[in-house]
């Protein structure tokens, strides 16, 4: 599972995820990409199934890119706990995600091939997500 190595601090606030993303939301490295259409927390698990998915349909041809990364943490209070005695242990990690982000990127198989593994990724996905072409892609 992805995780950071290190944190400043244990716990973090939620905050309010509002806007486009200004950052990661051209295609940087492949051809093909999968670009994010709403805002979302989106874990480690669901970002390495996704990933795993991409990975087993393009049998490990080409090159996959993973644009996000967890980073910060969620905490979940036990079942039964009362309220109040302070913020809950932290559960794990998310990475928060504004609209036009880029998650994955692939090169290096055709097009269709691209397309279809996109879409088994985007399955694995709480968000509405968009496949992605570069402008400058010619089909060999």
């Amino acid at each position: 599972m992805l995780q950071p190595k290190k944190t400043k601090y244990r716990r973090e606030q939620k905050n309010v995820m509002k806007g486009m993303a200004q950052r990661g939301n051209q295609l940087a490295f492949g051809s093909f990409g999968l670009k994010t259409l709403e805002n979302c927390w989106v874990t480690a698990q669901q970002i390495e199934s996704a990933r795993q998915a991409i990975s087993r349909y393009m049998n490990r041809e080409g090159q996959i890119w993973i644009r996000i990364f967890p980073v910060k943490p969620f905490t979940k209070k036990p079942l039964d706990t009362r309220m109040g005695k302070g913020k809950g242990d932290v559960q794990g990690y998310v990475a928060p995600v504004t609209p036009g982000r880029i998650l994955f990127e692939a090169e290096g198989v055709p097009l269709a091939v691209a397309k279809e593994a996109m879409r088994l990724a985007a399955n694995k996905l709480p968000i509405a997500t968009k496949f992605v072409v570069r402008r400058d892609y010619i089909e060999e």
